[in-house]
């Protein structure tokens, strides 16, 4: 089935993107999450101003990147959440937590999808999250989760 991309989705392609998938792929994920449409002749035009709208946000240059990601690095961030007794979250802490902190500490607006945490946090303490910001640029920072 063929589609067009609405949001980046890794491993398949970018906003405004043509592909091809499975049926089921993109009848049963894809397609109810908002990722992509479904591709017609009338959804050539869609395709344009998805691109346009993918410029605007997207770090066109490395030297960019490089920029925000030296913004990235040199903030400290802070989450509070509530836990329990022995450190442990209700929960755990998401990419839309992360990417919320940085613009609370004074950093650069991050589009959630582009933080990569390692593994789920769960606890207490600082952990390391990358932020790719290119394909050739990832800025590491720590993240403090503290009891609130």
């Amino acid at each position: 089935m063929k589609i067009i991309l609405t949001h980046e989705v890794s491993g398949l392609g970018a906003a405004g993107d043509v592909v091809d998938v499975k049926d089921g792929y993109a009848r049963n994920y894809l397609v109810p999450r908002g990722f992509a449409i479904r591709w017609t002749k009338g959804g050539e035009k869609d395709v344009a101003q998805i691109r346009r709208a993918r410029k605007i946000h997207e770090i066109a240059t490395i030297e960019q990147a490089n920029e925000i990601k030296a913004q990235l690095e040199g903030t400290k961030v802070r989450l509070a959440v509530r836990s329990g007794d022995a450190g442990r979250l209700f929960g755990s802490v998401t990419q839309a937590d992360v990417a919320d902190a940085i613009k609370t500490a004074g950093g650069p607006a991050v589009d959630k999808r582009r933080v990569e945490l390692g593994s789920p946090i769960k606890t207490l303490g600082s952990h390391e999250v990358s932020v790719r910001l290119h394909a050739d640029v990832v800025a590491k920072l720590g993240v403090e989760v503290v009891a609130a």
